[in-house]
């Protein structure tokens, strides 16, 4: 019995320190699944101090903003959810590895995987923050009427628009302060802080313009207009495009500062919107949790394709076993109004290609 007692001590100290000085910056996503600690929502001080993975800066913020917090938890959730949605069909798909380094060691050595997450995360907490305040859910937000301009057509417009000034203040604050510990170098610290800016950024640059009419049969004679979100959906796909385009830097002193520049000195400097990591990525073919890679064996491919969900890219040349399956979906939907739709379920066979 004391055995077993001293071994989950080992294991417990172990699991702390691998936490805390491997996995820090990324390890706050563990929010995203709060419930697998037996938490459902965090109302109090003491919640705060047992989440897993929130260095003593992120405590504080947490402390002083429980009201804010779930919508933090939530924007890991649609974060970590838009990354496997935008790489189900690389060879690296965002796998949860434990509910608590969330991605593993994959993210530990400043690969283009690490500045997407970085990046998809920052904007993650932005997007749910700021759709609290538009809801009403949140005291200390609502809408922002300080925004104003032209539409396409020259309608001068102001209203009340999504205040995305304040998701953008609070994602800075609480997540960037992921990056107050000296436990990783100045260039990671860097560059985790810059891809941060640049997932904010594409939430603030690709805000939508909507506009409501309002006089006697539908005429405009009051118009009211307002920014609102993008949905997650196009901010994940602006980031992807901007992982694929990312910059490989290294650290440089200029002018007594540190700087990322371009590896390559053909590249010109990047701007703040763009991507950048420091060093290239493994290929993600072979399991090796050393590297947080869980390979690609019994991925689905597409053995039709050329693109990178091909059988032959995906499956890294080892090969692939083709089978057929049933599968049931709905079908031959319709909608009525109002609001429901009604479907029924067909049956089909499809020829599903594995990678060995």
């Amino acid at each position: 019995m004391r055995v077993a007692t001293c071994i989950h001590i080992v294991l417990t100290i172990v699991f702390i320190i691998t936490l805390n000085c491997v996995q820090v910056n990324y390890a706050w996503l563990s929010m995203f699944n709060i419930e697998a600690i037996g938490i459902n929502s965090i109302e109090n001080n003491e919640t705060c101090e047992i989440i897993p993975g929130l260095v003593n800066r992120q405590v504080v913020i947490c402390k002083r903003n429980l009201e804010v917090m779930d919508s933090v938890s939530n924007g890991a959730s649609i974060a970590i959810l838009e990354c496997q949605a935008q790489f189900q069909y690389r060879r690296w798909n965002c796998s949860i590895v434990d509910p608590y380094t969330v991605f593993g060691p994959v993210l530990d050595s400043g690969t283009r995987e690490a500045a997407f997450v970085s990046s998809i995360t920052a904007a993650g907490v932005v997007h749910a923050v700021t759709r609290s305040c538009s809801l009403g859910e949140l005291s200390k937000c609502g809408c922002d009427r300080t925004l104003s301009g032209i539409s396409p057509d020259g309608f001068m417009w102001s209203g009340c628009s999504d205040d995305v000034a304040y998701g953008i203040r609070f994602s800075r604050k609480f997540v960037d302060a992921s990056e107050s510990t000296n436990r990783v170098s100045i260039a990671r610290r860097l560059m985790n802080l810059h891809n941060n800016r640049a997932g904010r950024r594409v939430i603030k640059d690709h805000m939508k313009l909507g506009c409501k009419c309002h006089g006697i049969s539908g005429s405009c004679e009051v118009r009211s207009c307002w920014r609102s979100l993008p949905s997650f959906k196009r901010v994940g796909s602006v980031l992807k495009t901007k992982f694929d385009d990312a910059t490989k830097v290294a650290r440089q002193n200029i002018s007594s500062r540190q700087q990322l520049v371009p590896v390559n000195p053909h590249f010109g400097p990047h701007t703040n919107s763009d991507l950048v990591y420091l060093k290239n990525s493994p290929n993600f073919c072979e399991r090796n949790l050393s590297i947080g890679s869980l390979g690609t064996e019994n991925r689905t491919c597409n053995k039709d394709s050329k693109a990178i969900d091909s059988c032959e890219l995906l499956c890294c040349g080892r090969g692939y076993h083709t089978k057929n399956q049933t599968i049931s979906e709905q079908c031959m939907c319709k909608f009525y109004w109002c609001c429901f739709r009604k479907c029924k379920i067909c049956i089909r066979t499809a020829e599903i290609s594995t990678c060995q």
